[in-house]
């Protein structure tokens, strides 16, 4: 259940909105290589990404900040290519879960002791899904996203394999399997953006201490929270034009 507080409000429609449709379509594999590429976020993970580089709302990192210092947690965003389209894996979090129950999700989870947040990436997508970390090609990485219901500092991976993986969810940890379209997510009917105001949150950079919330209703799903902030910002490195 969306915990969605009674004063919220809508917000701005999606950075790609305005896009034609024939802009938004056909977005390969090479395509989003090259975007990473343009924008720098390509190959490994810069040391130097944690806390000062996270991605979202300033509220989380008031949040959470004080009991995370460094990244300690890996998701892969594993993509492929049909019909010259890129399409991307998501799963459905099990209800029997501790946090983040029944929420789509990447795969993925905390590192282990002496991993770095690629390998726990690539071990939680073998152990939730099946997938065989010998197709799997890291090809980049987007900005850490803080999470207040789990306290994690979790890394974005994004990887390559070859052809439609053959996945399998572990019932303890996955309800459902699926990936959908860059193209589809990119359709501005499917994004929405919300503000919140949390009773006794206080967002020094707004006005009246509200913050943005973003969701992506595809697939018979809803998509919100930190895998939301993560898919926003790879659509905007492949659609919108990187600052010169």
């Amino acid at each position: 259940m969306i915990p969605r507080p009674t004063t919220w409000r809508l917000g701005a429609p999606a950075p790609w909105a305005a896009l034609p449709e024939a802009d938004r379509r056909g977005i390969g594999i090479d395509t989003v290589l090259a975007a990473l590429a343009a924008r720098g976020q390509s190959g490994p993970v810069p040391e130097d990404v944690g806390l000062d580089r996270v991605l979202g709302p300033t509220v989380l990192v008031d949040a959470v900040a004080p009991a995370v210092r460094a990244v300690n947690a890996g998701v892969l965003a594993v993509l492929f290519e049909e019909q010259g389209e890129a399409r991307v894996v998501l799963t459905r979090r099990s209800f029997s879960l501790r946090s983040h129950r029944g929420e789509v999700s990447f795969p993925g989870g905390r590192m282990d002791t002496g991993e770095d947040a690629a390998a726990a990436a690539v071990r939680e997508a073998h152990e939730e899904v099946a997938l065989d970390p010998a197709g799997v090609t890291v090809v980049g990485w987007i900005h850490p996203v803080l999470t207040v219901g789990s306290g994690s500092l979790i890394m974005p991976l994004l990887a390559t394999v070859p052809s439609r993986p053959h996945l399998v969810p572990s019932p303890d940890e996955v309800e459902r399997v699926f990936d959908v379209q860059l193209s589809e997510l990119a359709d501005p009917d499917v994004f929405r953006e919300e503000y919140w105001s949390i009773p006794g949150r206080e967002i020094p950079s707004s006005p009246d201490n509200s913050f943005a919330v973003w969701f992506f209703e595809v697939a018979g799903e809803i998509v919100w929270g930190a895998t939301a902030r993560m898919l926003h910002e790879l659509l905007s490195i492949v659609l919108v034009p990187a600052p010169k």
